[in-house]
Parts: structure tokens; C-alpha cells; sequence
């Protein structure tokens, strides 16, 4: 189930699914602590992770808009926290897909927020190996990643590593 890239707003909105793609996994089944789990003092907890992300996604929404506005939101608990990243990407792609104008160049919006936002779904794979509940790596480049797909609920690998 693949999506033929035709202009650059394909590929932004590619590069959002795929970042929930991967992101997802790592939200998926999350122990109940997982979300306060701090490898330093001064570390990020997972939950202050999925906040931040939740907050480049509302940026990227008010840049397209060209009403460009940062809020550092508060995190909640992790269930609310965890729906309102998925409720703000999926204002973001409407957005987009609704062909509305872009007021900003999107190379910087994918070198910006978008790529900060793969980032730290890396970081949430790596603290929950680190916390003792992996996630299994997978073949990215045959995964099920369409555009528009931005929820929690992802097709299944095609093909995961032991």
C-alpha cells in the first residue's frame, strides 16, 4: 500500500506518516510507567518527549499558516499526552491535504520540525529498549506507509528483525 509522490507537499506529507509510522511503534503498548521513565536527572522523560513532538506538529500547523507561533506545552499524563500528538499531526496533514496555501518554504519545514520529530521517535525506540520493553527493529523501506496515515493505528511490519 504505497503512495506515488507527485509534488513536494507528497513528500512532506510522506515524511509525516512515515514519522507516525515509526513513532507509533514506540507508543504502542508502552508499559504504564514508560512515560516518567528518566535515564538521567536531567534527561527527558518519554512523556516530555511525546509533549515536544506534539509541539513541533501545532509549530509546523502555524508556519504553513504563516502565523508562525512556539508554545512548550506542559506534558500531561501519558494517554492524554499521547492523544493530543496524534490530534495535532492529524490537524497538520488536514491541512495539507486540503491543498490550503503553504506559507513557508517546505524544505526548512522537513529540515526543521519534521526531522526534529524522526528524531526523537528514535530516542522513544531507544528509551523503551532501555527501560527494558524493546521494539522490534523492521525493514523500513517495505513498510505499509501511506500518506494520510497519521493515527496510532499502523499496518503491521511486512518484516521485522529478531
Amino acid at each position: 500500500m504505497t503512495t506515488e509522490i507527485k509534488t513536494e507537499r507528497d513528500m512532506i506529507r510522506h515524511a509525516v506518516a512515515t514519522t507516525i509510522y515509526r513513532g507509533a511503534k514506540t507508543l504502542r503498548d508502552a508499559p504504564a510507567d514508560f512515560g516518567t521513565f528518566r535515564i538521567k536527572p536531567e534527561s527527558r522523560t518519554p512523556v516530555e518527549i511525546v509533549a515536544h513532538m506534539g509541539d513541533l506538529f501545532d509549530w509546523s500547523l502555524s508556519m504553513v499558516k504563516g502565523q508562525e507561533v512556539w508554545r512548550s506545552s506542559p506534558p500531561q499524563e501519558w494517554d492524554r499526552e499521547v492523544a493530543r500528538f496524534y490530534a495535532s499531526v492529524k490537524e497538520f496533514d488536514t491541512y495539507l491535504a486540503a491543498s490550503s496555501p503553504i506559507a513557508c518554504p517546505l524544505d526548512r519545514l522537513f529540515q526543521g520540525p519534521i526531522a526534529d520529530a524522526i528524531t526523537h521517535a528514535g530516542q522513544l525506540a531507544m528509551l523503551r529498549h532501555l527501560f527494558g520493553s524493546p521494539i522490534k527493529g523492521e525493514n523500513y523501506f517495505v513498510a505499509d506507509i501511506s500518506v494520510g496515515q497519521v493515527g496510532p493505528n499502523q499496518l503491521a511490519p511486512r518484516k521485522t528483525f529478531e
